[in-house]
C-alpha cells in the first residue's frame, strides 16, 4: 500500500551537491530503504541504504560524498549528495523493504525515480 515519490534531481556541474527526497505515503518505520542508481544501458545498483534500526551505510563510489537518512516521522527517506563527479549521473530510485531474508516477504516496493545529471 506504501508509495514512494522521489524528488530533488536536477542539473549540476560535477563538484555541486543535491539532496534527494523520497517522501512515503504511509509509515515507513517497520522498513528498510535504498537508494539506487540506474543509468542508460546499465543495471540498477545499489547506492545506499538504512535500516529500519537507523544504521546507513553508502558503496564505497560514494564514501565520504553521499550521507542517506531517514526521518520516520516525516515518512521521508534523504540521499545528501555532494561533490557530485559526471559519473554519477543517473536515474535514482528510493525503495523500501521489510527485514525478511525470503524476498517474498519482503513488500519490495519502488518509486518512480528522479534525474540526476552532472555535467563536467
Amino acid at each position: 500500500q506504501v508509495q514512494l515519490v522521489e524528488s530533488g534531481g536536477g542539473l549540476v556541474q560535477a563538484g555541486g551537491s543535491l539532496r534527494l527526497s523520497c517522501v512515503a505515503s504511509g509509515s515507513i518505520s517497520s522498513y528498510s530503504m535504498g537508494w539506487y542508481s540506474q543509468g542508460p544501458g546499465k543495471e540498477r545498483e545499489l547506492v545506499a541504504d538504512i535500516t529500519a534500526g537507523n544504521s546507513p551505510r553508502v558503496v564505497p563510489s560514494v564514501e565520504g560524498r553521499f550521507t542517506i537518512s531517514r526521518d520516520n516521522a516525516k515518512n521521508t527517506l534523504t540521499l545528501q549528495m555532494s561533490n557530485l563527479k559526471p559519473e554519477d549521473t543517473a536515474m535514482y530510485f528510493c525503495s523500501s523493504w521489510r527485514e525478511e531474508n525470503d524476498p517474498k516477504l519482503q513488500d519490495r516496493r519502488w518509486g518512480q525515480g528522479t534525474q540526476v545529471t552532472v555535467s563536467s
